[in-house]
């Protein structure tokens, strides 16, 4: 199922909700990266949070049939900050053996 996170405050949130969005709808990065008129690295760049041009970011959201909206951003919520550093908890010394 997908899911979107509220507020996307860093590139890495932007590229994730992207690469989940384009998976959950099964569309082949070959057909996005095609359309928007740019390269799989590029949408592979993207999704991964890395710099890629202003227009290329929205070719692609366009190709996906996306697009932005602004809005005041504030501080995180507890649950934003929670869900940020739920993934880093698994790795800070839980015991487990490498």
């Amino acid at each position: 199922m997908f899911t979107v996170m509220d507020k996307l405050r860093l590139p890495a949130d932007l590229g994730k909700a992207i690469a989940q969005y384009r998976e959950a709808h099964k569309l082949s990065a070959v057909a996005v990266a095609s359309k928007a008129g740019r390269s799989r690295t590029v949408l592979h760049k993207l999704e991964r949070g890395e710099d890629v041009t202003v227009a290329s970011l929205f070719n692609i959201l366009r190709a996906m049939g996306l697009c932005l909206g602004l809005q005041k951003a504030g501080m995180p919520t507890l649950e934003e900050m929670q869900q940020r550093f739920a993934d880093d908890g698994d790795d800070a010394g839980g015991g487990h053996a490498a």
